[in-house]
């Protein structure tokens, strides 16, 4: 063995995931204002054809920032069925809770580059064990479950406090569904479901 070789290592799956992050990213940005919102209608009905949807007295569900699978359609015909949507929302010292979401104009973006979140009062982590269906944002996510967030591992920590048998969906466009695995991490937490704009996946978690 030479030296070069007795030095090689496997790929950093941290570096792999960045390098796929800004692809991805940069790929989102070439879709028009008008192609996200079909995209935002299609992912709606898609969520609400879903039985556990339709059963549902409480649903998880994140705010899209631009560029984005859009969320918005989604969260106020939840809203209007009488459904509880919980949001993701920062309370002191960047603290993991959730807010509940009471209408359209409820939503503030608190500091820049931030989802917007409820403007009602912070609810601890362990709010998310009432979500019945938990609907996350992905990147790219493959056909194991495994799912590329943003890189803050915010969902990682916060799917820790959700019921273990229930949905974990990630949405994503259509081109963001992998064949191939994508890299991941001890810390990593799967997803049991993937929906695009065009079709369903059930996903083993």
């Amino acid at each position: 063995m030479t030296p070069t070789e007795g030095t090689l290592r496997a790929p950093d799956p941290s570096d792999a995931k960045a390098a796929l992050r800004a692809t991805i990213r940069h790929e989102r940005l070439q879709r028009s204002e008008r192609r996200l919102h079909e995209h935002a209608l299609a992912l709606r009905d898609r969520v609400l054809g879903l039985p556990a949807v339709a059963d549902a007295d409480c649903v998880s569900v994140y705010a899209s920032r631009p560029h984005e699978p859009g969320t918005y359609p989604l969260i106020e015909a939840l809203h209007r069925r009488g459904i509880e949507v919980l949001i993701p929302m920062l309370g002191d010292g960047l603290q993991r809770g959730w807010g509940r979401y009471q209408g359209p104009e409820d939503l503030v973006e608190r500091a820049p580059g931030r989802p917007p979140e409820p403007s009602g009062p912070f609810l601890a982590p362990h709010a998310l064990a009432d979500a019945e269906v938990i609907v996350v944002p992905a990147l790219a996510v493959d056909l194991a479950g495994t799912r590329l967030g943003q890189g803050g591992g915010w969902y990682d920590r916060a799917l820790t406090e959700s019921r273990e048998e229930i949905p974990i969906i990630a949405l994503t466009f259509d081109n963001e569904v992998r064949e191939e695995p994508l890299p991941r991490e001890r810390h990593d937490l799967g997803v049991s479901m993937v929906i695009t704009p065009a079709r369903v996946l059930d996903l083993p978690r």
